[in-house]
């Protein structure tokens, strides 16, 4: 039903490109079809979700194979050459459950969830409701005590719920109940909001639909949230046995490590009136470190303690008034009249909360003073950690404006700071996709992520003399995440967009290099954009790849040099065809530079005729944060639902979005009025020159949020190519 709260909109965009020229078009009937688009294709890709799991000892795993509609079987994969057999017999295990549980099981289609291969012939799993352990060698079925078994949670948990923001294929959660009581479980729409959908008793289980990237979140009687999870392709199981933590990431992924407690276990910190007081873990004794805070200057609950206990840092802040806007709500679901709302919402411009650092000598009961000059104007203090020897404590400033982001030293003795490395650019600094800071064992060196050279590369640094050591990675192709750093082999495993001159730039590769920048070894092949899952002993992976026009491949592959061992899968699409799907078209053509690629998408309706002209939409969203268009493969892209009305529909990543050069990127700053549109217009009248059932004399627009701005602005400044836009809560003004 995603498509319904367009319909209004959509009706604008269908009575202005098709007076007359496309037959039936706005109708019910179109747009039933356009609503059903998801249901009607859903399921026609054989092997679009292959399970694998990985075995402990990283020499072999297990697959869940489709082997035909709502069949499939489970093998057993050697890593060092991909040979397979049967798992287990099925035709055996399915007369064990029958025999065990009293209804018929079908061997091909087995309900086995939570599955464990435990070696020495051992299977756990659960079926019929009931968890049940299995001797390989006689077929005897044991039923285990649900707590006892424990059965792994497989879906992606989350330390904190969160809004929906991807609506994948359908799939499904099996939420094990393993406290003392009943939960409730409800799902978070993209919006925020709570959905309740029931309970589950206490030591139960409930098996319920949703869709992958789907957010659901486990609650007790209190309403405390007991677990946060993510719901992935292949359906799995969420445990909630009380020992799931909140958590709140920093904005670069990396965790500050902070507490109350002094590693010497002597002190605890607490914030007494505003300021800092110590209390003595071995007896009665209190010391107050500070003095001068005050409700409208307090220190913050925030504080780091240096190795040897005995230098402490701590955070102050000076708030600001509440900056409020109003807004009114027309049709309140309690009453007739509207309400007025008022809501705390900082705006650009608008004085921000003053951050300081204070710094703390606990032996002899002063403060040190610190010198602000290189960090007087942050939009935030972050990622604080201290050198092992306790000499200096680090952390990073980010400059409000982003031009500047800082690793900033401080020495313990004398408060006196210093730059350990400067990032700065005469647009931004992209902090928050675009940075990263790693910080190897004991704090004299780190890896840090720039787009100095134009391109998004890593650095080795010597925090000791804030030098640059190596450029680790460089080319006309960006790190787009770093995946792992192995300190004892001095590698680094990440991401990367563009390695592949060949491919498109953003399909995502992953990759490997020493930190010396030798020994770049490039581990996924594949024509499209690539998922993994490492063997726990990293010496294999499974490589799943697709494009929008490639259903999912699946390999194992060896990580020493990313050599393929076997293809384990490939998704057989023919029945969606068969069924009218039209594949996405891949597009791209020099933008307004006349030399810089833009790609896009083209959806057609499932019922396209070659011979027709259809007028185009744009879906548009030009968010600068991202690149939008999907990559790869799925069944039910928004663009296709919209098509079914009789138009061709298409996605561009213009100038201004991310994931590309520095270059490319920097068109969006203090420009988002711009949105691509110079290379959107010319993609779209080189798309029609190439498709002639394009009509480039009927174009309109839409989006929501950005994608609201963008559509807007593509009538005010493009209106002699743009007949019609449909915005939806745009954000018009960027002053608010």
């Amino acid at each position: 039903m995603r498509l319904l709260r367009w319909i209004p909109q959509l009706l604008c965009l269908t009575l202005w490109l098709a007076p007359g020229a496309v037959r039936g078009q706005g109708s019910l009937a179109d747009y039933q079809q356009a609503d059903s688009f998801g249901a009607r294709f859903r399921d026609k890709v054989l092997g679009q979700r292959v399970q694998t799991h990985w075995i402990d000892d990283g020499q072999s795993l297990w697959m869940r194979v489709p082997t035909g509609p709502g069949t499939h079987r489970y093998k057993l994969v050697t890593a060092a050459n991909g040979r397979e057999r049967d798992l287990f017999d099925h035709d055996r295990l399915a007369a064990a459950l029958a025999a065990a549980g009293g209804d018929d099981f079908d061997a091909a289609r087995l309900p086995l969830q939570g599955l464990q291969y435990l070696g020495d012939n051992q299977l756990s799993f659960r079926a019929g409701g009931t968890t049940w352990s299995c001797d390989l060698e006689s077929y005897v079925l044991s039923a285990a005590d649900p707590a006892a078994a424990s059965p792994a949670t497989t879906v992606v948990v989350l330390g904190r719920a969160r809004p929906s923001r991807d609506t994948g294929d359908e799939t499904n959660i099996t939420f094990v109940n393993q406290t003392p009581a009943e939960i409730e479980l409800a799902w978070i729409d993209a919006n925020g909001r709570r959905h309740p959908y029931g309970a589950v008793p206490a030591g139960g289980e409930r098996r319920q639909h949703t869709y992958a990237g789907h957010v659901w979140i486990a609650l007790n009687g209190a309403g405390e949230t007991l677990g946060a999870y993510r719901a992935t392709d292949s359906p799995g199981a969420a445990v909630v046995d009380g020992s799931w933590r909140p958590r709140r990431a920093d904005r670069r992924g990396a965790a500050e490590r902070r507490g109350d407690l002094s590693p010497d276990g002597q002190w605890r910190v607490e914030i007494v009136d505003a300021n800092v007081v110590l209390h003595s873990t071995r007896g009665a004794e209190s010391i107050a470190l500070s003095a001068d805070g005050a409700s409208d200057d307090p220190y913050l609950p925030r504080c780091y303690w240096s190795p040897d206990s005995a230098r402490l840092v701590v955070l102050r802040e000076r708030p600001v008034a509440r900056r409020q806007v109003q807004f009114v709500e027309s049709s309140p679901p309690d009453q007739l009249q509207p309400k007025l709302h008022a809501i705390d919402y900082p705006k650009p411009g608008d004085e921000l909360p003053r951050t300081r650092v204070s710094l703390f000598d606990v032996a002899n009961r002063r403060p040190i003073a610190v010198d602000h000059a290189l960090f007087d104007n942050p939009w935030s203090l972050s990622d604080f950690a201290w050198r092992s020897d306790s000499s200096e404590f680090t952390f990073l400033y980010n400059q409000r404006g982003h031009q500047t982001l800082r690793l900033v030293g401080v020495n313990a003795t004398t408060g006196q700071a210093r730059a350990l490395i400067d990032e700065t650019s005469e647009t931004f600094v992209c902090y928050s996709s675009k940075s990263f800071l790693h910080r190897l064992a004991g704090g004299t060196r780190a890896i840090w992520m720039s787009e100095r050279d134009g391109w998004c590369h890593l650095y080795l640094y010597d925090l000791v003399a804030g030098r640059v050591i190596n450029q680790i990675t460089r080319g006309e192709w960006v790190v787009r995440g770093v995946e792992r750093v192995d300190e004892e082999r001095n590698q680094v495993w990440l991401t990367a967009g563009g390695v592949d001159p060949k491919q498109d730039p953003y399909h995502v590769h992953y990759c490997r290099v020493n930190l010396d920048g030798s020994g770049f070894v490039r581990l996924t092949e594949g024509d499209g954009t690539h998922a993994i899952a490492y063997a726990p002993n990293r010496e294999y992976f499974i490589d799943v790849y697709s494009r929008v026009d490639l259903p999912p491949v699946t390999e194992l592959r060896r990580s020493s040099d990313g050599a393929l061992v076997a293809t384990l899968y490939q998704a057989d699409w023919s029945p969606l065809l068969a069924a009218g799907w039209q594949p996405p078209i891949r597009f791209s053509c020099p933008g307004r530079d006349g030399q810089t690629e833009i790609y896009g998408v083209i959806y057609r309706p499932s019922r396209f005729d070659p011979r027709r002209k259809y007028p185009i939409v744009e879906s548009i969203y030009a968010g600068p944060h991202a690149a939008h268009v999907p990559k790869s493969f799925a069944t039910a892209h928004r663009g296709q639902e919209l098509a079914e009305l009789g138009f061709v529909v298409v996605q561009i990543d213009g100038m201004g979005t991310s994931h590309r050069s520095k270059a490319f990127h920097d068109v969006c700053w203090r420009n988002l009025a711009d949105a691509g549109f110079p290379d959107r217009v010319l993609w779209i009248q080189a798309a029609a020159d190439q498709y002639p059932w394009m009509d480039a004399a009927r174009v309109g627009v839409y989006g929501g949020s950005a994608g609201g701005q963008n559509a807007l602005r593509a009538l005010i400044d493009h209106g002699d190519f743009y007949a019609a836009a449909a915005a939806d809560c745009g954000c018009h003004d960027n002053r608010m």
